[in-house]
């Protein structure tokens, strides 16, 4: 069905726009009709992205015609298991084009960063040096870091874009020459911005001495990662971000020469090739199964390959340049929209050139007297209209400290003496907005799809939304 969709709407290049229009809607006809039966506008892409039906139906069909066992064992089931599992594997080390690596299934990307936390040689010879844009599932590895005596530092972003600052970056990198190990993490895309950071500080980390640990959950949606033209040391991917099914499952992509930089300390089982009892020794294995902690869901990891095929028989390369052409036409429409005011009804940040940002845009909703509208409200909002949109901090609190201007003194603060508290604690006591609205495009978007939410937004044009707080 796909190759026919694609034959059909291989026109010439001027009539890219057209084309991918006529494609995608045809598409979403045809694998994500669920969305329009349930009159349901989804821009959470970045959250996860949406299953194509044929999926589906090509998984269950795969379930229902095999016996499948738990592998690690030579019996019929079990081949079958193991078989079209390391098919899986082999397809996701072509896909990225990762030959100099190995591929260790997870639970998902959180799962990879914290195999590179508990096994990289943090300790007093070491320094770990994070963008300050970080899903927290990076930021997390800090602890790691500092209980085992290392330092670790952040790079900041720039307040009206949201881009790194590069000249800060290059000072970084080139301090700590008394580190025996040094860990350089970044994300290939910001999960809140959509900006896309410079992949090639990859290989000019590396030239200083860094490892370099690349997330690339958010990136690898709408964009190839060819890991022979950039070859970061650790990768981590979640799978559902790139196809939607199954959830549950990512990748760490280890390059080889870096395999034994992780220190494994403890193991379970499959992670060994011999280990006693009587007296207190083990093998552990010298490859991806090092990684793997026990059983490996293996009813699912065949679903990795059935979605890898169904985006390469659309192509990357054509999902890529609908994403730009939708997020580029919704920052456009959205930004000119104003109370009778005079104030604009959002303030958007991040870049203003969409052309290295992914299909991701947050936003504040502005009330025609300046004052914000918090971002529940609008979730509770959108949600009457059947919008599916994402609002709070995202799992990256730096970001969300710089377009809020919170400083490092009123955290201190704020943290000083307590032992928990949330979100609704902090806003009390900083009196500073914190969050915001997040939208995303993916595969089935479409342009009636952006045109409601522009419409939703439209709606509350001179209207004061209560409980509002604060002024931008």
């Amino acid at each position: 069905m796909i190759k026919e969709l694609i034959n059909r709407f291989t026109i010439k290049k001027h009539d890219a726009l057209l084309s991918h229009d006529a494609f995608f809607n045809e598409l979403r006809d045809k694998e994500y009709a669920r969305l329009d039966k349930k009159r349901h506008i989804y821009l959470d892409y970045t959250g996860g992205n949406l299953y194509a039906e044929s999926q589906l139906m090509k998984h269950q069909h795969m379930l229902k015609e095999h016996v499948f066992g738990n592998p690690h064992s030579t019996n019929p089931s079990s081949k079958i298991a193991t078989d079209l599992t390391e098919n899986a594997r082999k397809k996701v080390i072509e896909y990225f084009n990762a030959q100099d690596y190995f591929c260790i299934f997870t639970q998902n990307a959180s799962g990879a960063l914290q195999i590179v936390g508990e096994c990289y040689p943090f300790g007093l010879d070491s320094h770990f040096l994070l963008l300050a844009d970080n899903h927290n599932s990076v930021n997390g590895i800090r602890e790691y870091s500092k209980s085992k005596g290392g330092s670790f530092s952040y790079v900041p972003t720039y307040y009206d874009d949201l881009t790194i600052d590069e000249h800060q970056l290059r000072e970084s990198l080139q301090q700590y020459d008394d580190k025996k190990h040094k860990l350089f993490a970044y994300p290939a895309q910001s999960n809140v911005s959509g900006v896309k950071h410079d992949l090639s500080w990859i290989a000019k980390a590396q030239e200083f001495g860094w490892d370099v640990l690349l997330d690339a959950a958010a990136y690898v949606s709408s964009n190839t990662l060819d890991l022979q033209k950039v070859s970061p040391d650790f990768v981590t991917v979640s799978f559902y971000k790139i196809f939607g099914y199954p959830t549950g499952l990512g990748c760490l992509l280890v390059k080889k020469s870096k395999f034994n930089t992780l220190q494994k300390c403890w193991f379970a089982g499959g992670n060994v090739t011999m280990v006693a009892v009587l007296a207190p020794h083990h093998f552990l294995h010298d490859n991806h199964e090092r990684f793997e902690n026990g059983t490996i869901n293996y009813l699912d990891i065949p679903a990795i390959t059935i979605g890898l095929d169904f985006i390469e028989s659309i192509g990357m390369k054509r999902i890529n340049e609908r994403v730009q052409s939708l997020i580029h036409y919704v920052y456009k429409e959205l930004e000119h929209l104003q109370h009778d005011s005079g104030v604009k009804q959002l303030l958007l940040y991040g870049p203003k050139d969409r052309s290295k940002t992914g299909g991701t845009l947050i936003m504040s909703f502005i009330n025609p007297d300046g004052s914000i509208v918090p971002f529940e409200t609008v979730e509770q909002l959108s949600n009457k209209e059947m919008i599916s949109l994402r609002s709070g901090c995202f799992c990256n609190p730096g970001i969300d400290e710089i377009f809020n201007c919170v400083t490092n003194q009123e955290l201190e603060q704020f943290f000083s003496g307590r032992t928990s508290g949330n979100y609704t604690d902090m806003f009390n006591f900083l009196q500073k907005m914190r969050g915001a609205t997040r939208i995303s495009l993916g595969i089935a978007t479409t342009k009636s799809d952006i045109d409601a939410f522009i419409d939703f937004v439209g709606s509350l044009k001179n209207k004061t939304i209560q409980g509002s707080i604060l002024s931008h």
